[in-house]
Formats: structure tokens, sequence, C-alpha cells
């Protein structure tokens, strides 16, 4: 290197570093990560918001909750949904009685108030479509801790029509941790937002009981595949039940002698 070249600063040297790994300048995604597994899910902001969204929710959207009494209070839990809208993390959090994590898109931690906001509700940054190996990592820390992950395998959201076709990552993170998967389907959050307007529709979910698969050393891509598609097999299950796949499925579960539906916080 000629000893003419400019000197760069530290401040020059770590933009230019996250340009080269397409973070922006500014935007710590790393910072946020560390922040979920340090210091968690704010306990005020978290029991402030869950008492006034589950009524909204159940008022406002007709929010129907099926199988929440498969899901374990407590210990290492990884929730597998289908993704539609951004209102997803959200009512699927009510699904439970204690604090989600959640990966969300890093664009949306490039707002430093928004940012602070989903961090403060669980959610941390994913590098989408580029193998994000530090959002893995702090999963599996969560989970290993006895906390629960929001994992979404289709890895975007898909809509309208069938579901997308899962990742592997979701397989991996339920060998690597043995933390038990419970499969979740969503129906009718994509019909909730029209540009800034938030519409009345109804919205559904449906848990099934938890798969457990016991926990390897070195998971292969053929292994973490083969688990995803089972997992995402028993997701496909719930979202036919709740007639995602149209009026023939809908009629399939208007036969089918109805659960308890919960209405509780």
């Amino acid at each position: 290197m000629s000893s003419n070249s400019p000197r760069r600063s530290p401040t020059a040297l770590q933009e230019h570093r996250s340009q080269a790994v397409g973070e922006e300048p500014g935007v710590e995604l790393q910072g946020f990560r560390e922040r979920s597994l340090q210091r968690g899910v704010n306990p005020v902001i978290y029991h402030v918001l869950r008492a006034l969204l589950v009524p909204f929710f159940l008022v406002y959207f007709r929010m129907q909750r099926v199988g929440r009494e498969h899901l374990p209070r407590s210990g290492a839990l990884l929730l597998a949904s289908n993704h539609r809208s951004f209102l997803d993390p959200f009512v699927i959090g009510t699904m439970v009685r204690r604090p989600v994590y959640y990966m969300a898109k890093r664009e949306l931690f490039e707002k430093r108030w928004q940012a602070w906001i989903l961090n403060a509700l669980g959610a941390f940054p994913v590098d989408r479509g580029a193998g994000d190996g530090a959002a893995m990592d702090t999963a599996r820390a969560i989970l290993e801790r006895g906390d629960c992950v929001v994992v979404f395998p289709e890895g975007t959201r898909v809509r309208p029509g069938p579901l997308g076709e899962p990742r592997r990552g979701i397989g991996r993170l339920a060998l690597e941790t043995g933390a038990p998967v419970a499969p979740i389907a969503v129906v009718g959050t994509e019909d909730v937002r029209r540009g800034w307007r938030i519409r009345p529709r109804k919205v559904r979910l449906r848990a099934g009981r938890p798969l457990r698969y016991p926990t390897v050393e070195r998971c292969s891509p053929s292994l973490a595949g083969a688990v995803t598609e089972r997992i995402w097999a028993c997701v496909s299950l719930q979202w036919d039940w709740l007639g995602g796949d149209g009026p023939a499925a809908e009629q399939l579960a208007a036969h089918q002698a109805p659960p308890a539906i919960s209405r509780a916080a």
C-alpha cells in the first residue's frame, strides 16, 4: 500500500466494514442482538402493551386462539408459524403468557426510536438472504437460557395464496438446542393493513402439540432440511384446519368438532 494513501479513522473503518457486509452506517445490528441477550424484553413496556393489545385484538379483530393449552408456560420453546403480516409476531405473542423473542428484518432497525421499541419487545435484527449466522446464534442463546422464540420458516412475508417454502433454519435450531417446536398457523392478518389503515378483519390462530427432537452436536443440511419439512407439514395442518387454502378447507374445518377457543389474556 502506498505511503501516500489516506488513513481512515476508526469510525470510517467501521462504516466501511458495515457497508461491506450490507449494513448502513450507524445501524448497530449486533448491539441490538446483545441487548436481547443481556437485558431481554423490557417488562414494563411488555406488560403495558399486552394489557392494551390483547383486548384490542379480541374486540377489533375478533381474534380466536385455538390450542393454547398445548404450549408450555416455561422452558425453551420454538414457535414455528407462517408469515402474512407485520402483525403476526404480536398476535402470536398472545398465544403464550410470557414474553417472546423474534427475528425482524434489519430495515426495521434503521430508525432509532422504532428500533428501541421493537428491541424492548423482543425483536432482534436478521439480515435476510445473507445467511445471518449472528441472528441464529442469538436465537440459539435465547433458547438455551429457557425463553421462547418465534420463527417464520418462510423467511419473509408471503401473501396472498398458499404457504411458501420453508428454510431449514428452524430445523437446525430445533436439533442444536433440543427445544420443543410448536407449529402455529395464522389466518386473516394479511387483510388487516391497507396503507396506514388498520381494518377490522377476523384473525384466527391455531397451535398444535409441540414436536421434540434429540439434540445433535453436528447438524447436517440434509438432517436440518428433513426436520424442517416435518415441522412445516404440521404448520400446514394447522393452516388447513383454519381454512387457509380456501372454501374446501373451511368446509373440512366446519365438519370437525370445534376445540376450545381461548379469549382470556
